[in-house]
């Protein structure tokens, strides 16, 4: 990752209490040898004032980082193992960065080969029931959730009439109005996750549908408003539903409760990133494939329906390790 003063374009996906950076395997190298072996002062090359060094790293994630509409302001700045440590808010969360001193590179997170690290997270057992619960927490515009989505769709179709299937949204509600819902990707998509909440409650044969289509033909239009509408209103009316009654709900008290539902039980079970699969409150930590999801469900049953016989495919959603949040 470059200069923060730089103007080209990187995607960093800014969540709660936590940032993901795309960072190859050199930049990961790097900041190992970087925290493995403190740099001399005489042998760092140009350092940039630390006060200097914050004020182009704050300057450069809100023109290059944040969701629109959104900013984040400097809290602090230190230096720490020959790096500056900076700590910024962004959306009433505390964040933590760090940058070379000489300001031309900045890490969103590291690994300090120093410390011990805990093991990856495993999958708990899992916990039966005559008809699970599956939860899938997601963003509508997160490109993770949407690929969650997909692999889940012909696991719906498979165990939908023997299971309870519910895509959740991770937000924030604030208020009473569609407004004061904060999303990660900034209000259009509040306003889709709760169109989406209304389709689902409306017309909960269709909703698995209307994700498949809006997935593969209007997620990619997300930054472009008008082409978003237009295509969205095609779906809906391929699917008949009422679009104009659909966009009633979003808008409205009862869309807003549904969402401070979903935003109360994201919060009660840590299902703070997109995707996170719970089945009967069991967070899934495996591979994103149908077969996977499939499998993980199907453990969950007292006892496994007819349809838990059926493999599924075992190809991973493309990108599919990662998360916004």
């Amino acid at each position: 990752m470059g200069h923060p003063a730089q103007s080209s374009k990187e995607t960093v996906i800014f969540g709660k209490g936590a940032i993901a950076a795309i960072m190859s395997i050199i930049v990961l190298i790097l900041v190992m040898f970087i925290l493995a072996t403190p740099v001399p002062a005489d042998a760092a090359g140009t350092v940039i004032p630390s006060d200097e060094c914050a004020k182009l790293t704050v300057s450069y994630i809100n023109n290059h980082l944040v969701a629109p509409g959104t900013a984040a302001s400097l809290v602090s700045i230190n230096e720490t193992k020959g790096l500056y440590e900076i700590n910024i808010l962004y959306q009433s969360q505390q964040i933590t960065l760090h940058t070379t001193r000489d300001c031309s590179m900045l890490f969103t997170s590291f690994f300090d080969i120093m410390k011990p690290r805990a093991s990856a997270a495993t999958t708990a057992e899992p916990i039966k029931s005559a008809r699970p619960a599956v939860d899938l927490y997601v963003m509508s515009f997160c490109p993770y959730g949407t690929q969650a989505e997909t692999v889940m769709h012909p696991v719906v179709g498979l165990l939908g009439e023997d299971a309870d299937f519910k895509v959740r949204y991770i937000t924030e509600v604030n208020g009473e109005t569609i407004d004061s819902v904060s999303s990660l990707h900034g209000p259009i998509e509040a306003e889709e996750d709760a169109f989406q909440l209304c389709v689902q409650k409306k017309y909960p044969a269709a909703s698995w549908e209307y994700l498949r289509l809006f997935n593969d033909q209007c997620y990619p239009l997300w930054q472009n408003s008008k082409a978003l509408a237009a295509c969205r209103k095609n779906v809906t009316a391929t699917l008949k539903i009422d679009h104009d009654a659909m966009e009633g709900c979003a808008s409205g008290a009862f869309a807003i409760e549904l969402l401070r539902a979903d935003s109360a039980d994201s919060a009660r079970t840590g299902a703070y990133s997109s995707p996170t699969l719970l089945v009967n409150g069991v967070k899934y930590y495996g591979a994103r494939t149908p077969e996977a999801y499939k499998q993980f469900i199907c453990n969950s049953f007292t006892t496994a329906p007819g349809g838990c016989s059926t493999v599924l495919s075992s190809a991973p959603a493309t990108a599919s390790a990662g998360a916004c949040g």
